[in-house]
Protein backbone atom coordinates (compact mmCIF):
# COMPACT_ATOMS: atom_id res chain seq x y z
CA UNK A 1 0.00 0.00 0.00
CA UNK A 2 1.18 3.19 -0.75
CA UNK A 3 2.05 5.87 2.11
CA UNK A 4 1.17 9.68 1.43
CA UNK A 5 2.50 12.21 3.95
CA UNK A 6 0.24 15.24 5.09
CA UNK A 7 2.87 17.81 6.71
CA UNK A 8 0.62 19.60 9.10
CA UNK A 9 2.01 23.51 9.86
CA UNK A 10 0.82 25.51 12.64
CA UNK A 11 -2.51 27.23 11.20
CA UNK A 12 -2.93 24.20 8.47
CA UNK A 13 -6.64 23.74 7.94
CA UNK A 14 -6.92 21.09 5.56
CA UNK A 15 -4.65 18.14 6.81
CA UNK A 16 -7.22 16.13 7.43
CA UNK A 17 -8.97 16.79 4.58
CA UNK A 18 -6.16 15.35 2.97
CA UNK A 19 -5.86 12.55 5.15
CA UNK A 20 -9.59 11.34 3.85
CA UNK A 21 -9.02 11.65 0.56
CA UNK A 22 -6.15 9.64 0.56
CA UNK A 23 -8.02 6.82 2.38
CA UNK A 24 -10.65 6.86 -0.48
CA UNK A 25 -8.33 5.92 -3.10
CA UNK A 26 -7.09 3.18 -1.00
CA UNK A 27 -3.65 4.67 0.33
CA UNK A 28 -2.52 5.50 3.36
CA UNK A 29 -1.89 8.40 5.07
CA UNK A 30 1.13 9.16 7.69
CA UNK A 31 1.54 12.86 9.83
CA UNK A 32 4.26 14.75 8.84
CA UNK A 33 5.04 17.68 11.61
CA UNK A 34 6.39 20.85 10.24
CA UNK A 35 9.34 20.65 13.03
CA UNK A 36 11.02 16.73 12.35
CA UNK A 37 13.40 16.08 9.76
CA UNK A 38 11.81 12.75 9.25
CA UNK A 39 9.80 11.87 6.24
CA UNK A 40 8.70 8.21 7.59
CA UNK A 41 9.87 6.51 4.17
CA UNK A 42 6.73 7.85 2.44
CA UNK A 43 6.19 7.21 -1.15
CA UNK A 44 4.52 11.38 -1.81
CA UNK A 45 3.70 14.19 0.02
CA UNK A 46 0.91 16.57 -0.01
CA UNK A 47 1.09 20.11 1.86
CA UNK A 48 -2.36 21.11 2.73
CA UNK A 49 -4.13 24.22 2.71
CA UNK A 50 -4.51 26.58 5.75
CA UNK A 51 -2.70 29.46 6.86
CA UNK A 52 0.57 28.15 7.84
CA UNK A 53 2.36 30.04 10.73
CA UNK A 54 -0.49 33.06 10.75
CA UNK A 55 0.58 33.72 7.10
CA UNK A 56 3.22 36.29 8.61
CA UNK A 57 5.58 37.88 6.40
CA UNK A 58 3.55 36.18 3.25
CA UNK A 59 1.93 33.00 3.05
CA UNK A 60 3.97 29.86 2.83
CA UNK A 61 7.58 32.10 3.57
CA UNK A 62 7.87 30.86 7.04
CA UNK A 63 6.73 27.30 6.24
CA UNK A 64 9.29 27.25 3.10
CA UNK A 65 12.26 27.27 5.86
CA UNK A 66 10.75 24.74 8.34
CA UNK A 67 12.90 21.55 9.10
CA UNK A 68 10.99 19.86 7.19
CA UNK A 69 10.53 21.68 4.40
CA UNK A 70 14.56 21.03 3.96
CA UNK A 71 13.74 17.10 3.46
CA UNK A 72 10.74 17.89 1.00
CA UNK A 73 13.18 20.11 -0.69
CA UNK A 74 15.44 17.25 -1.04
CA UNK A 75 12.85 14.18 -1.87
CA UNK A 76 11.12 16.52 -4.94
CA UNK A 77 14.81 17.15 -6.44
CA UNK A 78 14.90 12.82 -6.47
CA UNK A 79 11.91 12.55 -8.03
CA UNK A 80 9.54 11.85 -4.95
CA UNK A 81 5.77 13.28 -5.95
CA UNK A 82 4.54 16.30 -4.39
CA UNK A 83 1.69 18.20 -4.09
CA UNK A 84 0.77 21.48 -3.00
CA UNK A 85 -2.40 23.06 -2.58
CA UNK A 86 -3.40 26.37 -1.91
CA UNK A 87 -1.12 27.20 1.07
CA UNK A 88 0.96 24.65 0.27
CA UNK A 89 1.13 25.90 -3.15
CA UNK A 90 2.33 29.09 -1.90
CA UNK A 91 4.74 27.11 0.45
CA UNK A 92 6.30 25.48 -2.89
CA UNK A 93 6.75 28.65 -4.75
CA UNK A 94 8.44 30.47 -1.21
CA UNK A 95 10.84 26.98 -1.78
CA UNK A 96 11.38 27.95 -5.21
CA UNK A 97 10.00 23.98 -6.07
CA UNK A 98 7.84 26.24 -8.96
CA UNK A 99 8.51 29.49 -10.20
CA UNK A 100 6.67 32.66 -9.60
CA UNK A 101 4.83 34.03 -6.35
CA UNK A 102 1.03 34.62 -5.30
CA UNK A 103 -0.09 38.00 -4.01
CA UNK A 104 -3.45 39.52 -2.53
CA UNK A 105 -6.23 38.83 -4.51
CA UNK A 106 -7.19 41.42 -7.58
CA UNK A 107 -10.40 42.63 -5.25
CA UNK A 108 -8.51 42.54 -2.04
CA UNK A 109 -11.14 40.20 -0.59
CA UNK A 110 -11.23 36.30 0.54
CA UNK A 111 -12.86 34.29 -2.04
CA UNK A 112 -15.00 30.72 -1.76
CA UNK A 113 -16.70 29.36 -4.49
CA UNK A 114 -16.60 26.13 -7.36
CA UNK A 115 -14.14 27.14 -9.30
CA UNK A 116 -14.15 25.29 -13.24
CA UNK A 117 -10.66 24.80 -14.51
CA UNK A 118 -9.39 23.20 -17.55
CA UNK A 119 -6.31 20.55 -17.29
CA UNK A 120 -3.50 21.70 -19.46
CA UNK A 121 -0.60 19.29 -18.53
CA UNK A 122 -2.07 15.44 -18.19
CA UNK A 123 1.50 14.26 -17.86
CA UNK A 124 2.26 14.47 -14.14
CA UNK A 125 2.41 12.09 -11.19
CA UNK A 126 -0.66 13.85 -10.30
CA UNK A 127 -2.51 14.92 -13.26
CA UNK A 128 -2.01 11.47 -15.42
CA UNK A 129 -5.69 10.69 -15.40
CA UNK A 130 -7.01 13.69 -16.81
CA UNK A 131 -7.03 14.47 -20.88
CA UNK A 132 -5.57 17.85 -21.67
CA UNK A 133 -8.58 19.80 -22.50
CA UNK A 134 -10.69 18.60 -19.70
CA UNK A 135 -12.45 20.97 -17.79
CA UNK A 136 -13.19 20.00 -14.13
CA UNK A 137 -15.02 21.91 -11.00
CA UNK A 138 -12.91 22.31 -7.69
CA UNK A 139 -13.20 24.01 -4.46
CA UNK A 140 -11.27 27.24 -4.12
CA UNK A 141 -11.34 29.49 -1.15
CA UNK A 142 -7.99 32.19 -0.72
CA UNK A 143 -7.22 35.66 -0.18
CA UNK A 144 -3.86 35.83 -1.32
CA UNK A 145 -3.84 33.59 -5.17
CA UNK A 146 -3.18 35.97 -7.15
CA UNK A 147 -0.36 34.21 -9.52
CA UNK A 148 2.32 36.72 -10.32
CA UNK A 149 5.55 35.93 -12.26
CA UNK A 150 7.94 38.02 -14.44
CA UNK A 151 7.44 38.16 -18.72
CA UNK A 152 10.32 35.81 -19.02
CA UNK A 153 8.90 33.34 -16.75
CA UNK A 154 5.27 32.98 -18.23
CA UNK A 155 6.96 32.75 -21.57
CA UNK A 156 8.50 29.81 -20.25
CA UNK A 157 6.05 28.39 -18.73
CA UNK A 158 3.61 28.47 -21.78
CA UNK A 159 6.65 26.70 -23.89
CA UNK A 160 7.28 24.63 -21.36
CA UNK A 161 3.92 23.09 -20.71
CA UNK A 162 4.18 24.01 -17.30
CA UNK A 163 1.23 25.14 -16.27
CA UNK A 164 -1.05 22.51 -14.91
CA UNK A 165 -4.59 23.71 -14.89
CA UNK A 166 -5.49 27.64 -15.84
CA UNK A 167 -8.94 28.89 -14.21
CA UNK A 168 -12.07 28.86 -17.24
CA UNK A 169 -14.70 30.86 -17.40
CA UNK A 170 -13.93 33.67 -14.26
CA UNK A 171 -10.15 34.59 -12.90
CA UNK A 172 -11.51 34.80 -9.86
CA UNK A 173 -8.08 35.98 -8.57
CA UNK A 174 -6.38 38.11 -11.05
CA UNK A 175 -3.49 35.34 -11.51
CA UNK A 176 -1.91 36.35 -14.67
CA UNK A 177 -1.99 34.12 -17.82
CA UNK A 178 -5.77 32.77 -16.00
CA UNK A 179 -2.65 30.21 -13.93
CA UNK A 180 -4.31 28.11 -11.47
CA UNK A 181 -1.55 25.50 -10.65
CA UNK A 182 2.12 24.73 -12.09
CA UNK A 183 4.08 21.69 -12.36
CA UNK A 184 7.80 21.38 -12.60
CA UNK A 185 9.37 20.30 -15.69
CA UNK A 186 9.90 16.51 -14.10
CA UNK A 187 6.26 16.87 -13.51
CA UNK A 188 6.98 15.29 -9.55
CA UNK A 189 5.86 18.83 -8.03
CA UNK A 190 2.36 20.27 -8.71
CA UNK A 191 0.96 23.05 -6.77
CA UNK A 192 -2.17 25.15 -7.06
CA UNK A 193 -4.70 27.27 -5.64
CA UNK A 194 -8.01 25.23 -5.56
CA UNK A 195 -8.59 22.33 -3.73
CA UNK A 196 -8.80 19.08 -4.99
CA UNK A 197 -9.46 16.98 -1.61
CA UNK A 198 -12.77 18.87 -1.40
CA UNK A 199 -14.12 17.47 -4.34
CA UNK A 200 -13.93 13.64 -3.57
CA UNK A 201 -16.62 12.31 -1.77
CA UNK A 202 -20.15 12.56 -3.53
CA UNK A 203 -22.46 14.25 -1.03
CA UNK A 204 -19.67 16.83 0.09
CA UNK A 205 -18.26 17.93 -2.96
CA UNK A 206 -19.54 20.79 -5.67
CA UNK A 207 -22.62 20.90 -7.25
CA UNK A 208 -22.75 19.29 -10.65
CA UNK A 209 -25.45 19.47 -13.05
CA UNK A 210 -26.15 15.85 -11.85
CA UNK A 211 -27.32 16.57 -8.09
CA UNK A 212 -26.16 18.67 -5.48
CA UNK A 213 -22.58 18.29 -4.02
CA UNK A 214 -22.07 15.51 -6.59
CA UNK A 215 -18.52 16.65 -7.91
CA UNK A 216 -15.49 14.13 -7.41
CA UNK A 217 -13.24 15.74 -9.80
CA UNK A 218 -10.54 15.62 -7.36
CA UNK A 219 -10.25 11.83 -6.77
CA UNK A 220 -7.88 11.99 -9.83
CA UNK A 221 -5.11 14.31 -8.25
CA UNK A 222 -5.24 10.96 -5.85
CA UNK A 223 -5.25 8.25 -7.75
CA UNK A 224 -2.72 9.34 -10.05
CA UNK A 225 -0.26 9.65 -7.62
CA UNK A 226 -0.90 5.90 -6.91
CA UNK A 227 -1.00 4.69 -10.61
CA UNK A 228 2.65 7.01 -11.48
CA UNK A 229 3.64 5.40 -8.25
CA UNK A 230 3.01 1.49 -9.38
CA UNK A 231 4.45 2.45 -12.70
CA UNK A 232 8.02 3.19 -10.50
CA UNK A 233 7.61 -0.51 -9.21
Amino acid sequence: MARIGVVTFPGSLDDRDAHRAIRLVGAEPVSLWHGDHDLQGVDAIVLPGGFSYGDYLRPGAIAAVSPIMTEIVGAAGAGMPVLGICNGFQVLVESHLLPGGLIRNAHQQFIRRDQRLVVENASTDWTRQFEVGDEIVIPLKNADGGYIANEETLKRLNGEGLIAFRYRGTNPNGSLDDIAGLTNERGNVVGLMPHPEHAVEAGFGPNTPDAMRSGTDGLKFFTSVLESLAARV
